[in-house]
């Protein structure tokens, strides 16, 4: 008989309760958010939230992050960590995920440590399972939990679970950190991370669901989702847009026609 998705759920509470308490590393995304949520009903005030802060995160999604655990009554930790200080991030080579996410969770283990709490978990689902995702190799050598993958639960799953425990995120659209905006090899500096910042802002600013700014030297290529399309080309919107992101630190900006898509910059390996 096929596990339904409310026994994945007693499953991961099941879980995290044998536990007895645990870090959370909290982006404010879908799967992270019904992570802590979950945890912070099982066990209360020792499930806190740990929140990387860096140039790879995006400055409205930290903003997020900051107002769930506070509607929630949620602890929440601050890491503030110098990813383009580690050595070979900056050079963005193939591997870039697997050195940023050991770094990154090296730092949060020793957050989690000083709480007292040494039980740290990352929200990785089953449909992560794909692609391109060296991270998940630094996730597993540093002994890192990933519950959601234990209990089994997709995307899909943990969004309808979440719409039913009436969180905020349950239609997020997915982020990934901004690094993944750069083809590998271009270096990543603070400026151009910025310019990308800055030019999804924009984006999300005209109402746009799911998109990207994908960084080529000075060039900018914009995804979209394709049924959105339409709504980059009324002249005042192009025009705002192209001048904006030019003020940004862009010269060239472009729509790629093959629209939203997640790991494009994967697409050359």
């Amino acid at each position: 008989m096929e596990t339904t998705i409310y026994q994945k759920k007693e499953a991961l509470k099941e879980y995290l309760r044998k536990l007895g308490s645990i870090a959370v590393a909290f982006s404010g995304g879908v799967d992270s958010a019904f992570l802590l949520a979950v945890a912070h009903e099982v066990l209360g005030e020792r499930a806190v939230a740990i929140t990387v802060e860096s140039v790879f995160f995006p400055v409205r999604e930290a903003e997020e992050a900051r107002a769930f655990c506070k509607s929630r009554g949620i602890s929440q930790i601050i890491c503030p960590v110098k990813v383009l200080e580690v050595e070979g991030i900056p050079e963005n080579p193939k591997n870039r995920c697997y050195l940023c996410k050991k770094h990154i969770f090296t730092e949060i283990k020793k957050k989690a440590a000083e709480q007292g709490i040494f039980s740290v978990a990352e929200g990785s689902n089953m449909d992560d399972m794909g692609d391109y995702r060296p991270g998940l190799k630094a996730v597993e050598e540093l002994e890192v939990l990933s519950p959601l993958r234990k209990a089994g639960l997709s995307k899909a799953e943990i969004r309808e679970l979440s719409k039913e425990m009436r969180l905020p995120t349950w239609e997020k659209p997915s982020f990934a950190c901004l690094a993944s905006r750069f083809v590998y090899g271009e270096e990543l500096t603070e400026k151009k991370l910025a310019m990308v910042d800055k030019g999804e802002q924009l984006l999300a600013g005209y109402g746009f669901r799911q998109f990207r700014v994908r960084i080529h030297g000075k060039l900018a290529r914009i995804e979209v989702l394709p049924e959105e399309m339409e709504h980059l080309m009324p002249p005042g919107v192009r025009k705002d847009i192209v001048e904006k992101f030019k003020e940004y630190g862009f010269t060239y900006v472009s729509m790629d026609l093959e629209g939203y898509r997640t790991g494009s910059m994967n697409e050359t390996l």
